[in-house]
């Protein structure tokens, strides 16, 4: 599987189109459940790919020392808050 077929968008592209929106929107990422969030400041994560997982579970999860087949990515992180 290459990598084409997995992500859907490299930083690049998300530059590109980000820089052709109005610059003074907010960005927000999907909550929980539903609704929207905002998110901490982007990071670079070890994953590891695990498409079998549960939709719930998400696609890409973070990987251990001991993992392999890992790779880097960048990564939005909704705020998690406890009301």
């Amino acid at each position: 599987m290459s990598k084409k077929e997995v992500f859907h968008f490299t930083v690049r592209q998300l530059i590109e189109i980000l820089k052709s929106l109005p610059q003074d929107l907010p960005i927000l990422t999907s909550g929980y459940e539903s609704g929207f969030e905002n998110f901490y400041h982007p990071e670079i994560a070890e994953l590891k790919h695990e498409p079998e997982n549960m939709y719930y579970d998400g696609e890409f999860q973070s990987a251990d020392n001991e993992d392999e087949n890992t790779f880097e990515a960048v990564v939005l992180q909704r705020v998690v808050r406890n009301d």
